[in-house]
């Protein structure tokens, strides 16, 4: 064979070699029966060609794609959090819908489509029969390009048009109906019936509209239409709704995946995860926008010449990368650019290039899967081809089919990898081994390209073996989701209006708040004063605790933290001077019932019990330390380390304790065990210790909170207001005791009936009205974002002449003890010069 012929068989000939490679690696026999490959074995070279110059770098091995999965679930993380989101090209955005369809569902309501090549209009009656049925008709209408590139005022206005088109023809306009909103572009939610479109995507670029609500911009086009009554209730993503479609038949579905004119996916995540809403119970479906996912660069190494060169001439270059490798408005146009470059370099069409596969979108999807088929795929490609005037051979058809091969196929692999990550993380917020659950699908380039759904679903079962998933196809399309997640809003509404209703003794204006506010002050200036202190509800209760820290002491201590039912004894390491710093070790010990409410020796053996374990844990028992003792109970102290406890609260009930001192109690527990001997030099209220751990860090710290199994707070007073206490110079910490506040009546009208029942269930009947009972059980060392944030706007709206920082005790008090009883050495050592 000479150079000519050589040349001619790399020309031509090698597109036999090349799909013969193909069908090697795919194992696949489709094509078995079209070429015998045998006679192109001394065809390598051509082979190597082919392969390294065009199609290589879309052949996707499986440790590239488990790479890919672990990559998108990197991103998952980063979009989840608060932090980390404002730079995550994967948004996660909150859909605020929280729940699936339970079949109790009924009513009319009405559906609009929009995102894709058309948009539509819906009908949905849903019938609470015990079938979970339902009847749905809709009507399709054009999106002409004048439309959704123009103004977004046309192009709502435009929707309303149909919409009313639609409900004329259905007879529907005599009726008001609520609506359900498929908006199938990335947009920030922060209700259910609100959302802010972050940006375009697709071939939509209508202006105006990026940054605004488009629910409120699909509602005053509404209002134009006198004639018609709609209610917008609910705005979703087309993900979201191929998920509620999909999980009306099979409640296993928590996944919704697009893979159409776009792609993109959404599942229900765990509330706790979900930094950007507030609350941790439940779950909410987070729409993921995937195609974003690599806009960043990480997915460079992966992309192609030919990726890189349909980007740049798309309507958002830069964005949306990982959608422009998979769906279906790009394939096409991906398989032209591969195509005309083969046929510039003489490998195909005998090297003649045609006016049409010059043009940008000549090649579309429907091209892509025709020429793809099984039986007809090529006389579909010898047609198509010849349609735009490029006269192949046999040979060009068969390589022209092998480019559309890679390309989908490449597609199939990325979105698979996608959603594997998505599948393990569910599989791992349920803490299974396997999992088993249902995906939702709907999109044009799934449900019409005859190889697609095979290959995506070999491709993740490879991926995630340990998930068994059931892949169900949206029959009624995301629309009919976006009419269930109406339906399920509707029904949540009305369970909603009688919790209200249930709730609306609890809500506090601005002007009862005041009023307590009021009355709280009355009660603190009450319990300092020596008159009035005895009936004073809100004691008041000095500490003889009267320095914060200030950075000279060092040395070791133990704490102690009684209050809840689990006991903590630590041993803290202090260092002062430039290497200032504060260590700790802790053991906690649980306070069992029986205890807690027998007798005050058994309560204080079992403390002392949990001390010597912690001292032998720590081999320090022949140790004499100095010890602080956290006794989050009301106590009436004459000085530091004499505590007389006042009485219980919290469910402790301990006999012969209340009216003793709680440091005597323990002095002779410890004499009774006979192991060991502690330098006990403080007692104080977890309040105290609170303030100064915080003190610690921020010397301006002079008020202690706690709200959590009680709640009570403290705070440095002047000397002169304490007329209970000798001595007018500097401060000390008050402990206010302010559960008890409202035991003389004064909060009365404030008190529902719930908290009366409550009361009479209670083991201290009249006591404590406003302690844990009324107070949310929120550990502040484990706060609530929800609580912490109305804590600071009231605190705002009723003090605004106070500039209050929030610090949180992230040691808790059991640190505060031991820091007071270093304070209290220090102030002894200089006592005594």
């Amino acid at each position: 064979m000479g150079l000519c012929e050589s040349a001619w068989v790399l020309r031509v000939s090698s597109h036999r070699v090349f799909f013969f490679w193909y069908a090697q690696e795919s194992s696949a026999g489709v094509w078995a029966g079209m070429v015998d490959p045998t006679q192109w074995w001394g065809h390598r070279k051509a082979l190597e060609v082919i392969q390294w110059l065009y199609l290589y770098h879309m052949r996707l091995s499986d440790d590239v794609l488990l790479d890919v999965m672990a990559r998108f679930q990197a991103e998952m993380v980063k979009g989840l959090g608060r932090d980390t989101n404002p730079t995550a090209t994967v948004k996660m955005l909150p859909s605020f819908v929280r729940s699936l369809p339970d079949g109790s569902e009924k009513g009319d309501f009405l559906a609009v489509d929009l995102g894709g090549s058309q948009f539509r209009a819906l009908e949905v009656k849903v019938f609470n029969d015990g079938r979970q049925s339902s009847q749905l008709e809709s009507k399709f209408y054009p999106t002409p390009k004048e439309v959704i590139q123009g103004s977004g005022a046309e192009l709502f206005s435009y929707v309303a048009d149909c919409l009313s088109d639609f409900m004329e023809s259905r007879n529907l306009k005599h009726k008001k109906l609520p609506l359900g909103f498929t908006f199938s572009f990335p947009c920030k939610q922060t209700e259910l019936e609100e959302g802010v479109l972050l940006s375009w995507t697709k071939h939509f670029k209508a202006r105006g509209v990026q940054g605004t609500d488009v629910a409120s911009s699909l509602r005053k086009a509404l209002q134009k239409h006198k004639d018609i009554d709609v209610d917008v209730l609910a705005m979703v993503n087309d993900t979201v709704g191929t998920m509620m479609t999909c999980g009306y038949d099979d409640p296993r579905c928590e996944v919704g995946l697009i893979i159409g004119t776009g792609t993109n996916a959404c599942y229900m995540e765990e509330m706790r995860h979900i930094d950007l809403v507030e609350g941790d119970e439940g779950r909410m479906c987070i729409n993921t926008e995937w195609g974003a996912f690599g806009d960043d660069g990480a997915l460079d190494d992966l992309r192609t010449e030919f990726d890189r060169e349909l980007d740049l001439g798309s309507l958002n270059p830069g964005k949306q990368l990982f959608e422009k490798m998979i769906s279906s408005l790009y394939l096409g146009e991906l398989v032209r650019l591969i195509l005309l470059k083969m046929t510039k370099e003489g490998l195909l069409f005998n090297g003649k290039v045609s006016a049409a596969l010059l043009t940008k979108g000549k090649i579309e999807m429907k091209h892509v899967s025709a020429m793809e088929k099984y039986k007809e795929g090529l006389s579909n490609t010898k047609e198509i081809l010849t349609e735009l005037n490029l006269f192949p051979s046999e040979d060009d058809c068969i390589a022209v089919q092998h480019v559309c091969t890679i390309v989908s196929f490449r597609s199939a692999n990325l979105c698979a990898a996608a959603l594997a990550a998505i599948l393990t993380r569910l599989r791992e917020n349920k803490k299974l081994l396997r999992l088993r659950t249902t995906v939702g699908i709907d999109g044009g380039l799934y449900k019409t390209h005859p190889q697609y759904p095979k290959r995506l679903h070999k491709v993740v079962r490879r991926l995630v073996p340990n998930c068994d998933v059931r892949f169900l196809l949206s029959q009624s399309g995301s629309a009919k989701g976006a009419a269930m997640v109406t339906a399920v809003a509707y029904r949540l509404a009305a369970q909603r209006k009688q919790i209200d209703a249930v709730l609306a003794p609890f809500v506090l204006s601005l002007e009862t708040l005041r009023d307590v506010k009021n009355k709280m002050r009355t009660e603190l200036e009450y319990g300092l004063k020596r008159e009035t202190q005895d009936r004073a509800t809100v004691k008041m209760l000095p500490t003889y605790v009267c320095g914060t820290p200030d950075g000279t002491e060092k040395g070791k201590y133990l704490a102690l933290d009684l209050g809840g039912t689990n006991f903590r004894v630590l041993l803290v390491k202090i260092r002062s001077g430039r290497r200032r710093s504060v260590r700790m070790y802790n053991k906690i010990f649980a306070i069992p019932l029986e205890i807690m409410q027998g007798t005050g020796e058994e309560l204080f053996d079992h403390i002392v019990q949990c001390i010597a374990d912690f001292l032998e844990y720590m081999g320090i028992k022949g140790a004499r330390l100095p010890l602080g003792f956290t006794f989050s109970f009301p106590c009436r102290q004459a000085s530091i380390d004499k505590g007389t406890l006042v009485g219980w609260t919290k469910g402790f009930k301990a006999t012969d304790c209340e009216g003793e001192d709680v440091v005597d109690m323990l002095r002779e527990a410890i004499r009774r065990r006979n192991e060991f001997d502690l330098d006990i030099v403080a007692v104080v209220n977890d309040t105290v210790g609170t303030m100064m751990t915080c003190g610690y860090e921020d010397p301006n710290c002079e008020i202690g909170l706690i709200a959590g199994t009680g709640s009570n707070v403290c705070y440095m007073e002047d000397m002169k207001n304490i007329e209970i206490v000798e001595g007018n110079e500097g401060k000390m910490c008050i402990n206010t005791e302010w559960g008890g506040f409202g035991d003389n009546g004064c909060i009365d009208n404030i008190r529902t009936k719930y908290d009366k029942e409550v009361d009479e269930g209670s083991l201290n009947i009249k006591a404590k009205v406003s302690d844990q009972k009324s107070i949310p059980r929120i550990l502040f060392s484990s706060f609530s974002f929800s609580f912490s944030r109305v804590l600071q706007e009231t605190v705002k709206e009723l003090a605004p002449r106070c500039d209050v920082t929030f610090m949180l005790s992230e040691d808790g008090s059991g640190k505060g003890a031991a820091l007071i009883t270093a304070v209290a050495k220090r102030l002894h050592n200089i006592g005594q010069k």
